[in-house]
């Protein structure tokens, strides 16, 4: 083999990454009917269904569990207090910490989400056991490629 054809990429649809990266994409695609008749965008959503497991907590606290930068959620965050779904307010421990916790419509809200993982199962002709087995090692990937560089502590 030549250094030339050694260096001739993998087809994208060979490569895990791609598959990985466009079901996302499709995933989103599908949620997106959705989220449009809620009034959220995807990100908004995954805030929220972080509080929904688990209301105030701080913008760090949601910002590793969304692998995201603290900068990048405020925002975000911002967004969604305008829309009235949660409250920001600093921790009286600790001045420095930004609280947020849904607000009552932000709660509401909850029960008209739930919906999502209904239409995933619906478009994707799988078995709730299918796609339990698939997150699994999607997650067991992403967990031991966060454990090798080190980039950020996974969530459970």
């Amino acid at each position: 083999m030549t250094d030339e054809a050694a260096n001739i990429p993998v087809p994208l649809d060979d490569q895990l990454c791609y598959a990985i990266y466009t079901a996302g994409i499709a995933i989103q695609r599908l949620y997106k009917p959705v989220l449009d008749e809620l009034g959220l965008t995807y990100p908004q959503y995954l805030v929220l269904n972080v509080l929904w497991r688990d209301d105030s907590q701080t913008v760090g606290a949601i910002a590793e569990k969304l692998a995201l930068e603290s900068s990048t959620l405020t925002p975000l965050l911002k967004r969604l207090e305008t829309s009235g779904l949660v409250h920001r307010s600093r921790n009286p421990e600790n001045e420095r910490q930004v609280v947020v916790a849904l607000t009552d419509e932000g709660k509401a809200l909850r029960l008209r989400g739930g919906c999502l993982g209904d239409a995933l199962l619906s478009a994707s002709g799988k078995t709730p056991g299918d796609l339990a087995t698939l997150n699994k090692g999607i997650r067991e990937l992403r967990n031991q490629i966060y454990d090798h560089t080190g980039s950020w502590s996974a969530p459970l």
